[in-house]
C-alpha cells in the first residue's frame, strides 16, 4: 500500500521541501502511503455530511507498558548510512522475549511471505546476503504454527543495532466513502496518473544530480511544475477522463493520499480498494506541523484525530491549509487480498510494519519491547515509509477499521527493538557479546 510509513504521525507533523522526487517513489517503485516519502501514507467533508463509513473515532488510549531495557551502547554516529556500519550487539535469547503463541504463529505465516524476497533481494542494511535467509525459508515452508515460537527460536538470534533506542507510530489502511459513479453527496474526484506528468532522471545532466528526479509538465516549449493541489481541487484535470471513483468527503480522501491507499466503500456497501499510482512532484508539507507552529492545536490535540477535529471545524482555513501541501497523489484500483506494501506483498495488520531498508532488511522480523503495549512483539519489514529512517525506526501496520484508525492515529511508542537475523550472522559479521535479560512474562 504502503503503506508510506503512514496516516503515520511522523507523516502528518513532518515536512519535504523542494519538487525533487523521493526515493520512495522512484519509477517501478509501489508505495504504500504518502508522506516525504510522496505516499503512499489526505481527506476532506462537505459541510453538514458524515462522509466517514464509520465516523471519526477518537485517537485509543494508550496501554502503558515497561520496555526492556536495551543492552548500553552508544547511538549510531551522525551520518551513519547503514546497519552494519552503526555497531552491532548480541541481544537476548529468543525464548526469554515476551512472545505469545498467537502473535508468534502471524509473525510466521508473514515470514513466509517475505521469504521469496528476502532469499533473492540485496539486502541495503549490509547485513546479510540472500543465501543466509534460505535455511529458515526452506524450514518455514512446513513449520507446524504451532510451535511457531519454537520456529524463531530455532532459526534466528537477536541483534541490536547501535543503542537499540526505538520509535513505533502506526498507519492504517484508510476506509472512506466513495463511489465508482458520481452522485449526489460523492463528488469529490479520485483522478488517475495523468499522461502528461514528465519524469526526468537528473543524474542525466550532473553527476551531482544521481539519484535525484523531477516531475513536471511542458507548456509550450517549456518544462514546468505539474499543477499543485489548489490548481487540481479548482479544476485543472477536469474534463479529461481522468476519474477513476468519487469520494463523498474532501478531508478524507486528502489523508487517504497521505496513507497512499485504501478503501472506498459505496453506498451500497461495495468494496473498492485503490493504490498509489503516481504523484505530481510537488513538494510534500506536514500540515501538522504547520497547524502546531501556528498554534491552531489543542495541548495534546497533535494527533491525527485532532487535525481533523480542526480541518472541520474550521472549513475555509482548513481548506487553505490542506492546499498547502503542493503534493497530490493519484491512484488506481487494486485487485487481490489486501493492500501492498514495498516488497509487493499484501501487509497484515498488527504484524507488518515499514522500516527503513538501511538499518532492517525487508523481509527481517523485529521485535519491539515499547512503553505501550499494543506495539509490543513480533512484526515483519514488509514496507517502507519516506518518514521512516535510521536505525531502530518502525512504522507498525494495524489493518483496516475504526480499531485500527484509532490506534495508530495515537501510535507514538517508545522502547527496545531487537532485529532477529539468521543465527550465526553476528558471528560472522563480528559483533559483541550475547547480553541477558529477566524472562518476563509471556503475552498471547
Amino acid at each position: 500500500m504502503r503503506i508510506w510509513g503512514g496516516v503515520a504521525l511522523a507523516a502528518l507533523l513532518g515536512a519535504c521541501s523542494g519538487g525533487v522526487v523521493p526515493h520512495s517513489v522512484e519509477p517501478g517503485y509501489t508505495p504504500p502511503r504518502e508522506a516525504p516519502r510522496e505516499r503512499p501514507r489526505e481527506m476532506p467533508r462537505e459541510s453538514g455530511r458524515v462522509s466517514e463509513p464509520h465516523g471519526n473515532p477518537a485517537a485509543r488510549q494508550p496501554i502503558p507498558a515497561t520496555p526492556l531495557a536495551a543492552i548500553p551502547a552508544r547511538a549510531a554516529a551522525a551520518g551513519t548510512l547503514v546497519a552494519a556500519s552503526a555497531g552491532l550487539l548480541a541481544g537476548p535469547a529468543l525464548d526469554s522475549l515476551p512472545l505469545g503463541d498467537a502473535a508468534a504463529a502471524r509473525a510466521l505465516v508473514a515470514y513466509r511471505l517475505s521469504c521469496p524476497s528476502l532469499v533473492r533481494r540485496t539486502d541495503a542494511s549490509g547485513l546479510t546476503q540472500g543465501r543466509d535467509w534460505q535455511p529458515s525459508c526452506d524450514a518455514a515452508k512446513a513449520w507446524d504454527e504451532r510451535d511457531a515460537r519454537g520456529f524463531f527460536a530455532r532459526w534466528f538470534e537477536t541483534v541490536q543495532v547501535a543503542d537499540g533506542k526505538a520509535q513505533a507510530t502506526g498507519y492504517y489502511e484508510p476506509e472512506i466513502a466513495g463511489s465508482r459513479h458520481r452522485r449526489p453527496g460523492y463528488e469529490v474526484p479520485v483522478y488517475a496518473k495523468p499522461d502528461d506528468i514528465i519524469e526526468v532522471d537528473l543524474g542525466q545532466f550532473s553527476a551531482d544530480m544521481k539519484g535525484k528526479r523531477i516531475r513536471g509538465r511542458v507548456a509550450g516549449k517549456a518544462f514546468i511544475p505539474y499543477y499543485d493541489r489548489k490548481e487540481i481541487d479548482q479544476g485543472a484535470l477536469e474534463g479529461r477522463g481522468l476519474e477513476i471513483a468519487w469520494a463523498a468527503d474532501p478531508i478524507e480522501l486528502f489523508f487517504l493520499q497521505i496513507q497512499g491507499s485504501g478503501r472506498l466503500r459505496g453506498p451500497d456497501g461495495q468494496l473498492m480498494r485503490i493504490g498509489f499510482a503516481g504523484q505530481n512532484g510537488r513538494e510534500y508539507v506536514g500540515i501538522g506541523a504547520l497547524m502546531r507552529d501556528r498554534g491552531l492545536l489543542k495541548p495534546g490535540g497533535a494527533s491525527m484525530q485532532g487535525i481533523i477535529a480542526y480541518l472541520r471545524e474550521h472549513p475555509e482555513e482548513g481548506r487553505d491549509i490542506m492546499w498547502e501541501n503542493k503534493s497530490y497523489v493519484f491512484f488506481q484500483e487494486l485487485k487481490g487480498a489486501g493492500p501492498n506494501g514495498s516488497l509487493g506483498l499484501p501487509v497484515t495488520g498488527q504484524v507488518s510494519a515499514a522500516v527503513d531498508p538501511k538499518f532492517i532488511p525487508l523481509g527481517a522480523p523485529v521485535f519491539l519491547s515499547m512503553d505501550r503495549a499494543e506495539a509490543n512483539g513480533l512484526w515483519i519489514a514488509q514496507d517502507t515509509g519516506g518518514a521512516i529512517k535510521g536505525p531502530n525506526r518502525v512504522d507498525t501496520f494495524w489493518g483496516a477499521g475504526d480499531d485500527a484508525r484509532a490506534i495508530a492515529g495515537g501510535m507514538n511508542a517508545r522502547g527496545t527493538a531487537w532485529l532477529l537475523l539468521p543465527a550465526g550472522t553476528l558471528s560472522r559479521l563480528g559483533g559483541g557479546p550475547i547480553a541477558t535479560v529477566p524472562t518476563p512474562q509471556r503475552q498471547r
